[in-house]
C-alpha cells in the first residue's frame, strides 16, 4: 500500500513523523482528505481533530489550528498545539471546558473577548474527543470512514 510521510509539528517540539496511509485535517474551509500522491497544497487549518490512517488503524490528534503544507510525498502540519490522545488530562478539559462555559454566559465584554472564550471551549471540547477514543494504539476504522 502507497503511503505518504506525515510530520506534526510545534514550536515546542516534533509531535509525530511516520509513514501513513491516509491523513485528515480541520482546513478552514472543511476537512481536507489527503492520500499519497495529493498534489500540491498549502492551507490554514483551524482547531480541530486530525487523524490519519496507518496498518489499518485510525490515531487521532487535537490539534490548535496552524498550517497544513501537502507534497505528493509528504504532509508537513505546522500546528499551533498538538495532542495525542494519551497526552490529554480529561480532568484538565473538562475543568477548562467548564470554564470556558461559564464566561461564556457572564456575556464577555467585547468581540474580541467573546472569540477568544469561544475558542477555548472548542479546543476543550475538541481535547475532551480526542481523550475520549481508544487509547494507545488507536482504533480499527469502519467500513464507512476513510
Amino acid at each position: 500500500m502507497a503511503t505518504i510521510k506525515l510530520d506534526i509539528v510545534t514550536v515546542e517540539r516534533t509531535v509525530l513523523s511516520e509513514q501513513v496511509e491516509y491523513v485528515s485535517a480541520p482546513g478552514v474551509g472543511g476537512i481536507l482528505g489527503i492520500l499519497p500522491r495529493h498534489a500540491p497544497l498549502m492551507t490554514a487549518l483551524q482547531e480541530g481533530e486530525l487523524h490519519y490512517k496507518k496498518g489499518g488503524v485510525e490515531f487521532s490528534y487535537a490539534i490548535g489550528g496552524g498550517f497544513m503544507e501537502v507534497r505528493p510525498d509528504q504532509v508537513i502540519v505546522l500546528a499551533d498545539s498538538a495532542e495525542h490522545a494519551d497526552e490529554i488530562d480529561e480532568q484538565r478539559a473538562e475543568a477548562a471546558r467548564q470554564r470556558a462555559q461559564a464566561a461564556l454566559k457572564e456575556k464577555p465584554r467585547g468581540d474580541v473577548e467573546f472569540a477568544r472564550m469561544e475558542r477555548s471551549l472548542r479546543r476543550a471540547e475538541i481535547r475532551l474527543k480526542v481523550a475520549k477514543r481508544k487509547r494507545g494504539t488507536g482504533r480499527p476504522m469502519d467500513a464507512d470512514e476513510g
